[in-house]
């Protein structure tokens, strides 16, 4: 441990400072019942976002690196971090609902309702954006993903940052991080402030016993006031129909109807089938006298192939779990 003075209070900080490669970053922990110690991690998180740099914090589902989602080169500092391209772009997490109204437009009742029944909590709903908004999170379509963690230290580092563009803390393809250390072993120096809230999930129940812990569950509501779901995740489509029977999920099979409704996705093809065998010709007689030929039938018609329905373009989500 080493001991660093705080520019904005002129008083030393205790925190934790590691070397990896020569580089440096901060790291706190906010396990520790100390509200001074929590307050000023915040502050040190409040700082490097202000900074344009990463941090990674604790949320309720996976540790999420986050940075200034109003900063295009911050945001690019984050998918740099993670070896990801623009074409995923990260989540915004906010810290508190009324924010809703200020970054995404044409959202519906039926998704305010169900935010005010799963928010805070790990439910995650695309609407969308607001076309005032000078916000660059990626190739989004014009759409805003948002949620409202339900954790205490990510809502309280949320309302000193405002939004977050936050993904799960993890280079692309690898396992989201779980732990703080977790998290430091993937990226490093690529984030300027770590922030500790002990181990997240739970541990499974086999042989193994890793720590496992589900994703956010993601809600598009830019295709049906209803929404519909892109995917699973902590939240049961069952649990979010109690709220939204109309819920459509994109893994059900479309219902045979004349016109494609909007959220319905192209069922399997039919597998294919073994020809039949042709019987094998009957023995035959020779007739008394030949029989006076007939004109064949002309081939029937094939009938008319359907044509190929077009399929709507989909919202991008990133196939990580999200934070």
């Amino acid at each position: 441990m080493s001991v660093q003075p705080d520019e904005d209070e002129g008083e030393s900080v205790e925190l934790e400072e590691r070397e990896i490669d020569d580089a440096v970053y901060d790291r706190f922990d906010c396990t520790v019942d100390d509200e001074d110690e929590v307050t000023r991690a915040v502050d040190a998180a409040r700082r490097a976002v202000e900074d344009g740099e990463c941090i990674v914090l604790p949320t309720d589902t996976v540790y999420g690196i986050g940075a200034d989602a109003f900063s295009a080169d911050a945001v690019q500092g984050l998918l740099n971090a993670k070896n990801r391209g623009r074409d995923m772009p990260p989540p915004v997490l906010i810290g508190d609902a009324s924010l809703v109204r200020a970054l995404a437009s044409d959202v519906p009742d039926q998704a305010r309702e169900l935010v005010e029944v799963h928010w805070p909590g790990p439910l995650t709903i695309v609407c969308r954006i607001q076309p005032s908004l000078r916000m660059d999170l990626g190739d989004t379509d014009g759409t805003i993903a948002l949620r409202v963690p339900d954790h205490a230290l990510a809502r309280e580092i949320l309302r000193r940052t405002g939004p977050l563009a936050v993904s799960s803390a993890n280079i692309s393809g690898r396992p989201a991080a779980l732990t703080c250390d977790d998290a430091v072993e993937q990226l490093g120096d690529r984030v300027s402030v770590y922030l500790d809230g002990g181990p997240l999930g739970s541990v499974a129940d086999d042989a193994a016993g890793d720590r496992q812990a589900l994703p956010s569950t993601i809600v598009d509501f830019t295709r049906r006031d209803d929404g519909q779901l892109l995917r699973r995740g902590a939240l049961s489509l069952e649990t979010l129909r109690e709220v939204l029977p109309g819920l459509a999920d994109l893994e059900d099979a479309p219902a045979a109807t004349a016109v494609a409704a909007p959220e319905q996705v192209p069922a399997e093809e039919d597998a294919p089938t073994e020809p039949e065998q042709p019987a094998e010709p009957a023995e035959t007689t020779a007739p008394a006298e030949p029989a006076e030929a007939t004109a064949p039938a002309e081939p029937a018609e094939p009938a008319p192939q359907p044509a190929a329905r077009p399929q709507p373009d989909e919202p991008r989500v990133e196939p990580e779990p999200t934070p």
